[in-house]
């Protein structure tokens, strides 16, 4: 900030007395004394950011491929909080992935720092694929990002042993190559439908690489390990553990990528290709831990039977933030009465069913937007809807809100149903979430 300008004393005027001056500086000691003690530490007073809004921060470093940041700091932020970086999609934002994601509501519940990096070239997708990308301090995005996770560590205090990343399509192959390019910095990741480190490697200046995207590039184990490793040859410290989802009909990242990411990781982290320990935790999921059976395994993949390249849905976020160690722990996330109560009634046929469902905003604060995302039970498909929007129609469902029900003030309710086929079970869903928040059910 440039300095306030003070004008120059008139010669006319002369100089002070001695005794005056003495007598000034005895006056102003103790007022010096007392600025010093009130004013905050200067990161502080000149970088932090308003609590509990998303906001863009300049000037944060070193970012060679002009990103914007911006960051979400709850009210009740803890002290020396962890930092979760989420990385959007391509033809995303910041903001969008602000506004679509559950990690803000997590935040305000846990404590956390949430940095949302936000491209600005024109294809809005992240770099993955030029030689600058693949390399520690070697140029491009993961430089920037690095330098908003400094910024945060700086600002707030943050813990360093508690940073990770998180993506979806490019944002996951985005934390692919930052748990690469950083291993000193980043404790865990979840990648949403990405590729391994290097696939997308081009030397043209190309951002897409054809055959990575079309799940036909293969590697040994050993051979994608090596390319993690050589993105930061020096190191020799632990190495971030890894989520990795991906729907087994992806046409846009095709699901071979799953089976080459997870060849890639178990080799870096030292660990076997046999799962140590495979469950299915929701309906058409198969997930596989890889070298250890709990929560937080060195490697998780999730598969989703059926599922395409649009595969992340609210509620998703509290298993990673499971998997990060963030949270309560459990196989699944617990449960809690949470600031929501679901009620749900079904009317069943031979071969179908409508279900009513009331959500009941049991908090203190009015919801303005809402996605519940619940698990229908095997065999049943929605065919139609009302009150909301519904995808996928059968597995895990997000319902959004329409425009006329997506303000729910506390104690207020909105009702929406759907239409269903089913091939014998035609029980409701057992467990729900509003925004991320497991609710109540009764």
């Amino acid at each position: 900030m440039r300095p306030t300008a003070v004008g120059n004393t008139p010669k006319s005027a002369g100089k002070p007395p001695r005794s005056v001056l003495v007598a000034l500086f005895g006056a102003l000691v103790p007022l010096l004394a007392a600025l010093t003690l009130m004013a905050p530490p200067a990161a502080a007073r000149t970088e932090a950011v308003p609590a509990a809004a998303l906001t863009e921060v300049t000037g944060f470093g070193a970012n060679p491929s002009n990103l914007q940041m911006y960051v979400y700091v709850p009210a009740a932020v803890t002290a020396h909080p962890a930092v979760v970086v989420a990385v959007h999609y391509c033809g995303g934002s910041g903001p969008a992935m602000y506004s679509g994601t559950e990690y803000a509501a997590l935040a305000d519940q846990l404590g956390f720092v949430v940095v949302y990096p936000s491209v600005t070239r024109a294809g809005k997708c992240f770099d993955v694929s030029s030689p600058q990308a693949l390399h520690r301090d070697g140029g491009s995005d993961p430089v920037g990002i690095k330098s908003m996770v400094d910024w945060v560590k700086s600002t707030y205090s943050a813990d360093p042993s508690r940073v990770f990343a998180l993506g979806i399509s490019s944002g996951a192959m985005m934390t692919n190559v930052l748990l690469g390019d950083y291993p000193d910095v980043f404790a865990a990741g979840a990648a949403f439908a990405g590729v391994p480190f290097g696939c997308f490697a081009t030397t043209d200046g190309s951002e897409w690489n054809t055959a990575c995207a079309g799940g036909t590039v293969t590697h040994t184990p050993q051979e994608w390990g090596d390319l993690v490793r050589g993105a930061d040859p020096g190191y020799t410290g632990p190495r971030p553990r890894m989520q990795l989802w991906h729907g087994t009909a992806d046409d846009t990242l095709r699901y071979p990528n799953l089976g080459e990411e997870i060849k890639q990781w178990t080799n870096v982290l030292g660990v076997g290709q046999t799962p140590a320990a495979t469950d299915s935790p929701a309906t058409g999921w198969t997930r596989t831990r890889y070298g250890a059976t709990g929560d937080q395994p060195p490697v998780e993949a999730i598969s989703l039977q059926g599922i395409t390249h649009n595969l992340y849905t609210y509620g998703m976020g509290a298993r990673v933030l499971t998997f990060f160690g963030l949270s309560g722990g459990g196989t699944t996330p617990p449960p809690s009465t949470g600031p929501c109560k679901v009620t749900v009634t079904t009317s069943a046929w031979n071969t179908g069913l409508t279900a009513s469902v009331t959500i009941t905003n049991t908090g203190t604060s009015t919801v303005n937007g809402w996605q519940l995302g619940f698990t229908l039970p095997t065999g049943q498909t929605i065919t139609n809807g009302w009150g909301a929007t519904y995808s996928p129609a059968s597995g895990t469902v997000t319902a959004t809100n329409a425009s006329y029900d997506g303000t729910i003030a506390p104690n207020a309710s909105a009702t929406i149903g759907y239409q269903a086929n089913h091939t014998g079970n035609s029980t409701a869903p057992t467990a729900y979430t509003l925004n991320g928040t497991a609710c109540a059910v009764g």
